[in-house]
């Protein structure tokens, strides 16, 4: 029997988007793929990808001086650098009622909301120092992200950033410096970025396609276990299983990039599959499983019907699993918003559990037999659509959905 449990293994390393070490996992994955008998291929989309050459932020009155990082996509300074009054700028309230112009700003977060940053561009300050961790953790902990602005946010205009410790931040904030010096260089550019697909045909409705997804990428220094080498070897599973037992209808497997990035590799694959996607009945997203201490979820982007099935199928199978409708941060989103009906299974871990998107996501914290439980289930449900004589979900997204998609995807801002 296929043990994809093992494949996480494999998957066990930093593998950013848009990396050579993204691209291995991806390989890794076609050829697991090629061991069970499918043939795999990788479908290449572009992202957006920096090389930091120099970053630094010093201040003056009183003089300090802390490690920092670049944030990509944020632009350049000069080689000198941009010199400004150093301003702390706590939320939208206070960038609404400061003078910012030519300005260094403080922000205590380590990504701007795009409100925030707006504003910050309107009123023309210079430059921008965000935050990451916490002010408990000792410095060796926290690791400086080479964060990354997205195109929501820079497509407003880009102000050179820079990333401190939260740490830092306390004792830069009780020492309010008058002055800051903030230098950055860096070479902006697009790398390549791959989703890997595998298609089972099927035996009675070929032309009807139910797909799983699964974003395969991770964070800097996160070697991402958890978050999700697990969803990339639960698909893996369920790819072994359909192809030894033949389903009704279609099935594509799809292995996400660049997901940490904003979705990057689901995007892409809606956008290039745009013409097939009514074909599509049902996208099942796996998104975090195998944790040993937490509890198995469904987020589902569909009718309401869809959330009770899901519950009772839980008592039948014994399984305790809380279904919900809503919008889930993962490679389902963009097939939702594209029409498809789309579910994501996750294992959420609590708070003072297992943490994602640092270097603490590792193997030590899954269950393998959590891990099969969620298998086992999500097999028994995917069973229940696959092959079906008539596939029982809509092909409607509900008004709230779609309402907390346009929030979701920035189309819309919460208060309207």
């Amino acid at each position: 029997m296929y043990k994809s449990f093992e494949l996480i293994k494999k998957l066990y390393f930093v593998r950013t988007g848009g990396s050579n070490e993204e691209l291995k996992a991806a390989n890794i994955i076609k050829d697991e793929c090629k061991s069970l008998g499918v043939d795999a291929e990788l479908e290449q989309f572009l992202v957006d990808y920096s090389d930091i050459e120099k970053a630094s932020i010093r201040f003056y009155d009183p003089d300090l001086e802390f490690e920092c990082a670049g944030v990509g996509m944020s632009g350049s300074t000069t080689l000198e650098g941009i010199i400004g009054d150093f301003i702390y700028v706590n939320s939208l309230e206070q960038a609404l009622i400061s003078d910012l112009e030519n300005k260094i700003c403080f922000v205590n977060a380590k990504l701007c909301n795009p409100k925030l940053y707006k504003e910050i561009i309107k009123k023309k300050a210079i430059g921008l120092i965000l935050t990451t961790g916490s002010v408990y953790d000792d410095k060796e902990n926290v690791d400086l992200d080479p964060y990354m602005y997205r195109e929501r946010l820079y497509e407003n205009g880009k102000i050179p950033a820079v990333c401190i410790r939260m740490k830092d931040a306390e004792e830069l904030l009780r020492k309010m410096p008058k002055k800051a010096h903030l230098t950055l260089i860096q070479e902006e550019m697009k790398a390549d970025s791959f989703n890997v697909v595998a298609t089972i045909k099927g035996t009675k409705y070929p032309d009807e396609v139910i797909c799983y997804t699964a974003h395969y990428d991770s964070v800097s220094y996160s070697k991402g276990a958890y978050d999700n080498a697990t969803g990339s070897a639960t698909i893996m599973q369920m790819l072994d299983y359909y192809q030894n037992n033949k389903p009704l209808r279609t099935v594509k497997f799809i292995w996400c990039g660049s997901e940490e990035m904003g979705l990057l590799g689901s995007k892409a694959y809606v956008n290039m599959h745009k013409d097939e996607l009514e074909n599509y009945k049902l996208c099942i997203n796996v998104d975090m499983t195998g944790v040993t201490i937490g509890s198995d979820i469904a987020c589902c982007s569909a009718e309401e019907g869809l959330v009770s099935f899901i519950k009772y199928l839980g008592y039948i199978e014994g399984f305790a699993i809380k279904p919900r409708m809503g919008v889930y941060s993962s490679d389902s989103t963009p097939f939702a918003d594209s029409g498809v009906p789309a579910l994501s299974f996750a294992r959420i871990s609590p708070t003072g559990g297992a943490v994602i998107h640092s270097r603490k996501d590792v193997m030590d914290y899954l269950s393998e037999d959590n891990y099969y439980k969620t298998c086992d289930f999500i097999k028994s449900f995917s069973d229940k659509m696959i092959n079906s004589a008539y596939v029982p979900v809509s092909r409607v997204i509900p008004d709230k959905i779609k309402q907390d998609l346009d929030i979701y995807l920035g189309r819309k801002e919460k208060n309207e």
